[in-house]
């Protein structure tokens, strides 16, 4: 089971998308791709800053969110990110919040999470994590 971070999702409504990602998602069973309603709330701010807007959103919509299944952040999620949150800052390391709430989803799941951004990912304890743009 793979977790699509934002980056992915976005890397996928480039002109051109990059090959290897393309050929990755290839290789996996559409019910195994997975992302998080963070990512959708992030896709959907970096929307609504275009002029294109109302177009872009539809496009996410048709081409990208239509095609993943969306987990929500529940109760286990939340307490999985409070741990991982106040390790980082045991560590004076904190990160964002949403990439806390995404890696706490792929915990609660079981998941792989992929991802570009993985020098923040790499320093969370219990994630698993690869990068299909490389």
């Amino acid at each position: 089971m793979y977790l699509l971070d934002t980056n992915i999702l976005s890397e996928l409504i480039k002109k051109k998308p990059n090959p290897k990602l393309l050929q990755r998602l290839k290789e996996k069973p559409a019910e195994s791709l997975y992302t998080t309603i963070i990512s959708v709330m992030e896709l959907r701010a970096g929307s609504m800053r275009r002029k294109d807007k109302d177009t872009f959103w539809r496009r996410i919509e048709e081409e990208i969110l239509s095609r993943v299944k969306i987990l929500p952040i529940g109760l286990e999620e939340a307490i999985n990110g409070g741990n991982l949150l106040a390790y980082l800052f045991d560590e004076g390391k904190p990160i964002g919040i949403e990439d806390i709430l995404i890696a706490s989803c792929a915990i609660s799941h079981n998941m792989t999470v992929i991802t570009a951004n993985t020098k923040d990912f790499i320093r969370l304890p219990g994630v698993k994590l690869e990068n299909w743009l490389v």
